[in-house]
């Protein structure tokens, strides 16, 4: 039975026709020119553009006069996107890239883009993590859903895309671009091809997708630096690291040599910057790649590292003790999972699985939000607050005894687990009109969590696909005791949060006492 190949891809077409020998495409030369009409296509009126970055990645060349470029190695190739110019999109995905395993030619379209905004809206994902159709289902319907509420200007992906699965990708593009922002992403840990025999080799179908693993990009108000820092070790123990190549190195000293130091920098990475392993295991990122790096970054008076992961949050600051020597702490940000507990737990009205994450963080999503001047601001977005939680809020969730003896030891409390508190975040309390008391942070489960994981242990059968994480110790939760000497009946507790981005925030629960029946 005869067989077309109309379909095939380019190369494999060439070479069934007997081709291998025809000249290959390519990125070594090209043009980046001014799109005025937006077609793709450069018109006798649409002139090239000096001074535009273009790469390899690992060089950095630029435009001429006429807008052309070359000296690159001649395979793919990328733009870095300049200020003030827009890329058009095949969906969730800028046209950055240009590769000859797609018969790509390399010219880059820029348009003019409208005088920006004072500030700069950006979406924050990380681990959408689908393996399955269900949970891109659940993807678009919880996290898309939600974020499509949020402004923004642009989206960022920190890894993890897919669960092993590259198939899925084009069904999570597809709901990710209804947000219809360009989207950066960068490859994680399942993101990988892991019967490649080296480190480049295992991102090759992420990269037929989404292009180069580590790149640049560039708005008003920002610099965007997003890294591949996941390296995978084909034969050994643990089978990835984070970390950066030489390569990679090379491409991000040419990049930062150049970048302007006026705008906040932020770096995108999947693996966290700070060592997450056991003592006496191995680290989890390469502490000598990671003062490398800070050494390169040192220079930059506002630079915030985000990253993913871990399917928990946290804010770490880098000084000296991680090779980080500029003149204030360096922020990272590690960002709490889209897929929360990789879509674990038990399903809600709506057939979506609750999906806390270890540390009692709901799942969802983040949002930046950068100033003119740099300065910038985090917030944390649930994809969803359960309607039989009414003490969680966007910010926060409370938990308290339902009922408490009068007169009894006050040996009980309220806790707030503030999503996206810090060890220095202002935490206070109070009870009925009672004044404001501060609340102590402890390193404890979130009692949340832990009551799900007893609904778990007791339940005669599964309440879900996969039960959810066990709980694990939460780095953002406060303590507050619980007064037992007020009058029988319901008190209302109130807590505030002062954070630094947001301003206060506020949630409320009930508690009642009672009088014993021996009384």
């Amino acid at each position: 039975m005869s067989r077309s190949c109309s379909l095939l891809p380019l190369p494999v077409l060439l070479a069934l026709l007997g081709a291998a020998s025809a000249p290959a495409l390519a990125c070594d030369t090209g043009v980046v020119f001014e799109d005025r009409n937006g077609d793709g296509r450069q018109d006798a009126d649409e002139p090239g553009i000096a001074g535009i970055g273009v790469s390899d990645g690992v060089r950095i060349v630029e435009t001429g006069a006429d807008g052309r470029f070359g000296g690159l190695a001649g395979g793919s190739a990328f733009v870095i996107k300049p200020a003030g110019y827009a890329l058009a999109r095949d969906g969730a995905l800028p046209r950055h890239w240009a590769s000859p395993d797609r018969g790509d030619t390399c010219r880059f379209a820029l348009r003019p883009q409208a005088p920006a905004a004072d500030a700069l809206d950006v979406l924050v994902f990380a681990d959408p993590q689908a393996g399955r159709e269900a949970e891109v289902d659940y993807y678009a319907r919880s996290v898309v859903a939600a974020a499509a509420r949020a402004p923004a200007a642009l989206g960022l992906v920190l890894g993890d895309v897919g669960n092993d699965v590259p198939a899925l990708y084009p069904a999570i593009n597809a709901a990710t671009a209804q947000l219809d922002v360009p989207w950066l992403h960068v490859p994680g840990n399942h993101d990988l091809d892991v019967e490649a025999a080296d480190d480049p080799g295992s991102t090759a179908s992420y990269r037929a997708v989404y292009g180069p693993e580590s790149y640049a990009w560039e708005e008003p108000q920002a610099s965007f630096l997003m890294l591949d820092n996941v390296i995978h070790q084909p034969g050994v123990r643990p089978a990835y690291v984070g970390g950066l190549r030489e390569d990679q190195f090379a491409f991000v000293e040419a990049y930062l040599a150049r970048a302007r130091t006026d705008r906040l920098l932020v770096v995108g990475a999947h693996i966290p910057w700070f060592d997450t392993a056991a003592e006496g295991a191995p680290e989890t990122i390469r502490s000598a790649d990671r003062a490398r790096l800070f050494g390169l970054l040192a220079r930059f008076p506002r630079v915030l590292l985000l990253s993913g992961h871990r399917h928990t949050q946290r804010h770490v600051r880098h000084g000296a003790a991680q090779g980080w020597q500029g003149a204030r702490l360096l922020h990272e940000y590690n960002v709490g999972a889209a897929s929360g507990a990789f879509w674990s737990g038990a399903p809600d009205a709506d057939g979506i699985p609750a999906a806390t994450m270890a540390d009692g963080t709901p799942n969802g999503f983040a949002t930046l939000r950068i100033d003119a001047d740099g300065g910038y601001r985090l917030a944390w977005h649930p994809a969803r607050v359960p309607a039989d939680e009414p003490a969680s809020t966007a910010a926060m969730a409370l938990h308290a005894p339902r009922v408490l003896r009068q007169g009894a030891y006050p040996a009980w409390g309220v806790y707030a687990n503030v999503y996206m508190g810090q060890p220095d975040t202002r935490v206070e309390y109070r009870i009925g009109d009672g004044d404001w008391r501060p609340m102590r942070r402890v390193e404890r489960a979130d009692p949340r969590l832990v009551l799900e994981n007893a609904r778990d242990d007791l339940a005669d059968g599964l309440r879900g696909r996969d039960r959810s994480p066990e709980a694990d110790l939460s780095p953002h939760l406060w303590r507050g005791a619980l007064a037992t000497d007020l009058p029988v009946g319901a008190h209302r507790v109130e807590v505030r949060v002062f954070d630094p981005w947001q301003g206060e925030q506020r949630a409320s629960t009930v508690y009642r006492l009672a009088a014993s029946p021996g009384d």
